[in-house]
């Protein structure tokens, strides 16, 4: 059978078309206004089409993978928006079919209108769209996306351990948190149910923890995912107003001056975080915590009147007096004296004076009043009794680091346990770092 000029041609073939035989008519040229409308509607269709919900299957099948509930809670985000974007569309199309037949001016600009109010539309969708699709696809790369199922099952054992230990059942947040990789010197979080500026101002609808790449590779220093957890749980405990009403009162009552007692209710979120990352991982979570605030004299001793954290210096003293509390004594002495050894003369930097000379009370009540008073909505529990963190909890963290330097099974330890192991290992040179490393990943990863 012969094989038409055509279909060769569209097959992308070479065929020789005889020079006797007629081309076929162009079709005419439309007029240009009438087609450029129909265009822009077209666009606007199209744009709805592409912006479509993510596949079970489209950021891979294995465990690093975004979980269903993940990808469901996105996708209804992103269906509320485009059925808005859809309404758009289809208004866009009568009014350009309109001013198309009629050429009327008034037709013309309602149609330009609706054509802007889609194309609006449409970033917003896009860059929603975008944030998650970039999230999602780092979990196809090898080792990141194994680094970053890791630290989801860190994340989802922390919310465990809180809500199975709370004084009065919750309603059960779902889904866990989500952990990305982004550059940059400090972690993050963005929490559950707040409006992202990178979501167009939408509602948040997991709790997000970025981490920085040279966290990851030092997973001893990923105490900072427990501090960025936190965070999500101090508001979703119903902590995130009682905390620094109640640190403000315990203050005034024991007799400090009222800027004082606002600037440590000021500080109340990165002081919970601190010190909830402690109760959840025990001592060596304060020394992952100086591997950030231990900076030079000028940066430790620098005040910040707007600051949401604590000054640097008064900072690691609030996580030395939980250790204290903790009963773990001998710790916190050995943690004091590296800390006053680093920093001995505070009163050289810009601290005020009235701030320098109550801390170390203050600290004893900010402690008291955040982990050791029973609060309502933890059940009647104080924090200390929901995350606990003992003794004899250390133990099955020095354990676990042998095995982890070893290679071998480090048994029932909880994953937030090993981030502890981790730093053991690396302190007591149990093994190289890049050992010690791939270990702690592919226990995580096999959870």
């Amino acid at each position: 059978m012969a094989i038409s000029a055509e279909i060769l041609e569209g097959l992308n073939l070479k065929t020789e078309v005889r020079k006797d035989q007629p081309e076929a008519p162009a079709n005419p040229a439309p007029p240009l206004l009438p087609s450029w409308l129909q265009i822009q509607a077209m666009n606007a269709t199209r744009h709805s089409a592409a912006l479509r919900p993510f596949r079970r299957d489209e950021f891979g099948t294995d465990a690093a993978s975004p979980s269903d509930g993940h990808l469901d809670a996105v996708n209804v985000l992103l269906g509320k928006l485009r059925s808005r974007l859809l309404d758009q569309s289809s208004r866009l199309r009568h009014l350009t079919q309109r001013a198309a037949e009629t050429a009327q001016s008034s037709d013309i600009h309602r149609a330009l209108s609706a054509k802007e109010a889609a194309h609006n539309w449409v970033r917003a969708i896009e860059k929603i769209w975008d944030f998650y699709f970039e999230l999602f696809g780092q979990r196809q790369s090898k080792p990141y996306g194994d680094w970053l199922l890791g630290c989801d099952r860190i994340g989802l054992d922390v919310y465990q351990e809180t809500y199975i230990n709370l004084g009065a059942a919750k309603s059960v947040p779902a889904p866990g948190p989500f952990a990305y990789m982004r550059t940059g010197f400090s972690p993050a979080t963005y929490r559950r149910g707040i409006r992202l500026t990178a979501l167009g101002k939408q509602i948040n609808p997991f709790p997000l923890v970025q981490l920085p790449y040279h966290r990851l590779i030092n997973p001893w220093t990923l105490g900072a995912i427990l501090h960025e957890i936190s965070h999500n749980l101090q508001t979703e405990l119903g902590l995130h107003d009682t905390i620094p009403a109640n640190i403000a009162r315990q203050l005034l009552r024991a007799g400090f001056p009222r800027s004082v007692a606002q600037l440590w209710a000021q500080w109340n979120r990165e002081t919970y975080a601190d010190l909830s990352g402690l109760l959840l991982g025990g001592p060596s979570v304060v020394a992952s915590l100086m591997d950030v605030v231990g900076r030079s004299p000028e940066t430790a001793f620098n005040f910040s009147p707007e600051g949401v954290h604590p000054t640097p210096y008064i900072r690691v003293f609030l996580s030395i007096e939980l250790l204290r509390r903790m009963g773990f004594i001998e710790e916190a002495k050995r943690y004091e004296r590296m800390w006053v050894r680093m920093y001995p003369n505070p009163s050289s930097g810009s601290i005020p004076a009235i701030v320098l000379r109550t801390f170390r009370e203050a600290v004893r009540i900010v402690v008291n009043t955040i982990c050791y008073t029973p609060y309502e909505t933890l059940g009647g529990k104080r924090l200390a009794e929901v995350t606990r963190f003992a003794p004899k909890d250390q133990s099955m963290v020095e354990e676990a680091a042998v095995r982890l330097a070893r290679g071998t099974d480090p048994g029932i330890a909880p994953a937030r346990f090993l981030i502890g192991a981790a730093r053991v290992a690396i302190e007591r040179r149990l093994a190289r770092p890049g050992v010690v490393t791939q270990n702690f990943y592919r226990e995580l990863g096999r959870r």
